[in-house]
């Protein structure tokens, strides 16, 4: 029966359960057990917890966090006790004259001028809407003096400063400024010229007046510079030796205001003799000016000096440390000529020199010409204090990394007047071949901006002066985000002659940890899918509106890569740049008696040209190439949203120009012939007796590819993309002009190649000499037309084009002209 009514699921029969006895009470010390494992359970909690919101916090601020090991620099390398002939310079490139010391809170002074003449227009910081004819360093050797012509509209200013050591606050220097008019007959250019002082929020600056109107000179004090006064003589020049004075003292919120208040302080009120007549005319001069009350803000003091007069005229101004006891006389008027003539002449002798330009052919005027294209870097290194505002994946929002200078030269004057990563290692190599002191300075100071995991920020944006003039979307900077390692290319000339001075021995031993950790960061963070392979980070993942998404981080922005971003994707140019900073850590190690032997064997197989071809030869393209996610078969199409019935025509959006893909993509080599082509050429990873060196020689020397007789084009003619927009607002960039940096890599391969035994040798040669008389040519004819050096210049016609003056790594045609490589 029971067995029955188990099998059939009925319940089991079974007795009652015996009622259990109620549980006593605890006892006092099994409550104290409860309470101590709960307390022992919070305390847990608590701590994981903690511990948990550490990790996070330790993880946000590592991005910030500086490389532990001691920087290169000490903290006070750039006093005047330590570098007194560097510690004044013209370090503010964005200004058109303008000086500073190396000191986070520098007196800064600057220079202004305004064309009385027709509508007024004020001139102070570079721009490339002033519309000036020409502007730029003749001569500026980047110690002791600058010489510099600007033409504005209807006369010339010429700007000129000296430096005279002495004292204890990095000595004295004077500016001469020099207005003709273009018409030596008119007396009717009626100017004025504005010098300024700025405290930049520390120190104090005291007006002397000649009279009532007439500012006859400023004292002031600061922490850098003890005690100082400028001078200002009486000009010389003005119709009738008539000169017209206005000043004006008062605080400004900061540098990058000085410009809003001058404009907002100027009044059509004042009078000055008409030329040529016993008339008066009136004249914008500095009045009133009522600083916004922003309470608790670090306010600059800052006088400005305001002369008017007809030119031809010529004004002085001078700064005089008063720890400089032993001066010998003012440096003004005949003794400022003389001090300025004797720099001219050394700097002309060591040029030659150095160059040796007049022995290889080229006649005066090239010979000025090269030396105002030395002089524009020189006189384009700033001097930047400031933080960036930088991410990870940890931060939520932008941080501020740890302030910091730096001391680098600028791309260009008016469009970027900030530290570039990559353009630096460029710029480096003209500046190491002049002054091997100012290139391992500037090394330094960007080596000692990395963070503890070997990051540096690859655009340097320091302080709210250089922050007014990049727009808001290019500040942030994030830390998987590369740039180029071309200060190995400057590292590598620097070690090339064999011997290395004490300076330089004493700087690689300081920056090899950071060196070390900067190669190891490149290694970990771009490190491709397969071994040896890389992939720049940050490509735009937009594969809606970019015709190809940008890169960049590569420094070659819009060049065409992989249609669709993914991470299969190997990048040819990056692996050539591991290539190159694998050899230069190998030769550093073996200089300071390190291990390198990782070195030795990432440069043996980085230069495998086996390897090479089996990673990035693509035969269909007859060139190297990138390996990704593409399709070619892609285009820029508008697409109009379609009015709904009923819909308000007003809430339609406007069409835009989206990508479509015509053909889906597939892993496959990109078909983008152009400079990531000539990577493993231009910075010499093929073997000299490779076929494929023969390939890409083809190219080059191909009018329906990249040659061209102004230069090597940055992307085939044959190339779907040859110079087609990437969006409706975003013109090509690397897509078919011509670029001096890469021109010059190419031409320093085609010479080393021209003296390797090879089958190539004698085409090398062929290739060098042509390449080298085209580019020579090209930027010599363009900067005596248009009067500046360009960014790029386009591949039909030759001319420049893009932002100008560009004194960056278009500098670079010195070193092509005097056979330097």
């Amino acid at each position: 029966m029971t067995r029955d009514r188990r099998r059939h699921g009925g319940p089991e029969h079974r007795p009652p359960p015996p009622k259990k006895a109620p549980s006593p009470p605890p006892t006092g010390r099994a409550w104290s057990n409860v309470v101590l494992v709960a307390i022992l359970s919070s305390l847990i909690g608590i701590c994981a917890f903690g511990y948990s919101g550490y990790v996070k916090w330790s993880l946000a601020m590592r991005v910030v966090t500086l490389h532990p090991s001691p920087t290169i620099l000490t903290p006070n390398s750039s006093s005047p006790a330590i570098s007194p002939e560097l510690f004044w310079g013209s370090y503010r490139p964005q200004v058109y004259l303008g000086m500073k010391t190396r000191s986070p809170r520098s007196v800064v002074t600057g220079l202004m001028w305004l064309s009385q003449s027709g509508s007024p227009s004020l001139r102070h910081t570079c721009e490339q809407g002033d519309g000036l004819a020409r502007y730029g360093w003749l001569m500026h050797d980047g110690v002791n003096f600058g010489v510099q012509e600007i033409k504005d509209k209807a006369f010339t200013l010429r700007t000129e400063f000296v430096k005279r050591p002495g004292g204890s606050h990095g000595g004295d220097w004077s500016w001469r400024i020099m207005g003709t008019p273009d018409d030596p007959s008119s007396s009717s250019q009626l100017v004025s010229i504005m010098f300024y002082v700025a405290t930049d929020g520390q120190g104090s600056l005291t007006p002397r007046m000649d009279g009532r109107d007439h500012l006859d000179s400023v004292t002031g004090t600061s922490e850098e510079l003890g005690r100082f006064t400028i001078r200002f003589p009486k000009p010389e020049g003005g119709s009738g030796g008539h000169i017209s004075y206005n000043h004006l003292v008062t605080s400004c919120p900061g540098l990058h205001h000085i410009t809003d208040v001058v404009r907002s302080s100027m009044r059509d009120r004042f009078n000055h003799p008409a030329a040529g007549s016993s008339g008066k005319r009136r004249y914008f001069g500095l009045d009133t000016y009522h600083p916004p009350s922003q309470p608790g803000s670090d306010h600059s003091h800052v006088i400005f000096h305001q002369v008017t007069m007809y030119l031809p005229g010529q004004i002085e101004i001078l700064f005089e440390s008063d720890s400089f006891t032993q001066r010998p006389g003012p440096l003004s008027g005949a003794a400022f000529t003389a001090e300025l003539e004797t720099h001219k002449k050394n700097m002309e002798e060591r040029f030659r020199e150095k160059f040796h330009l007049e022995e290889k052919g080229f006649i005066l005027e090239q010979v000025s010409f090269a030396q105002a294209a030395l002089s524009n870097m020189l006189g384009g290194m700033g001097y930047f204090y400031g933080s960036s505002l930088v991410r990870s994946r940890y931060n939520l929002e932008p941080v501020s990394y740890p302030p910091a200078p730096l001391y680098t030269a600028v791309p260009s004057r008016s469009f970027f007047p900030r530290g570039f990563l990559w353009d630096e290692g460029f710029h480096l190599l003209l500046v190491a071949r002049w002054n091997p002191t100012l290139a391992w300075q500037s090394l330094a100071h960007w080596l000692d901006l990395m963070n503890a995991d070997g990051w540096i920020p690859r655009e340097q944006i320091l302080g709210p002066e250089a922050r007014s003039k990049v727009p808001a979307e290019f500040i942030v900077q994030w830390d998987e985000n590369a740039n180029p390692p071309t200060l190995f290319l400057t590292l590598r000339q620097l070690l090339a002659s064999g011997t290395v001075s004490p300076q330089g021995l004493q700087f690689l031993r300081r920056a090899f940890p950071r060196l070390q950790t900067w190669y190891d960061w490149f290694n970990g963070t771009q490190a491709g899918s397969l071994p040896y392979t890389y992939r720049w980070r940050g490509r735009d993942r937009d594969t809606l509106r970019f015709l190809n998404p940008k890169t960049l981080t590569s420094g070659l922005d819009d060049y065409p890569r992989a249609s669709h971003p993914s991470d299969d994707e190997r990048h040819v140019d990056l692996r050539c740049w591991m290539a190159l900073a694998s050899e230069v850590m190998a030769t550093i190690s073996k200089l300071l008696g390190e291990d390198g032997q990782r070195y030795k064997e990432s440069h043996m197989a980085l230069t495998d040209n086996t390897l090479l071809d089996k990673l990035h030869w693509s035969e269909r393209l007859g060139a190297y190439a990138d390996y990704g996610n593409h399709t070619q078969n892609v285009a820029l199409e508008w697409e109009r949203p379609r009015l709904v019935p009923g819909q308000d025509p007003r809430s339609v959006p406007p069409p835009r120009l989206i990508r479509v893909v015509r053909k889906p993509p597939k892993l496959q080599f990109v078909s983008a012939l152009g400079y990531v082509s000539l990577f493993p050429f231009v910075l010499q990873v093929l073997s000299p007796d490779s076929p494929k060196l023969g390939r890409l020689m083809d190219h080059v020397r191909d009018a329906d590819r990249l040659w061209t007789p102004y230069g090597i084009r940055s992307l085939s003619k044959s190339s779907p993309l040859f110079m087609q927009r990437n969006t409706e607002h975003d013109p090509p960039y690397w897509r078919g002009p011509i670029w001096i940096n890469l021109n010059y890599l190419l031409v320093r391969a085609l010479h080393r190649y021209s003296q390797m035994d090879g089958p190539y040798r004698e085409r090398a040669v062929g290739l060098y000499r042509e390449l080298r008389i085209n580019l020579i040519s090209n930027l010599y004819r363009q900067y005596k037309e248009s009067g500046f050096l360009w960014e790029q210049y386009n591949d039909q016609t030759g001319r420049g084009q893009g932002s100008h003056p560009f004194t960056g790594w278009t500098s670079l045609i010195v070193l092509v002209m005097a056979e330097e490589y």
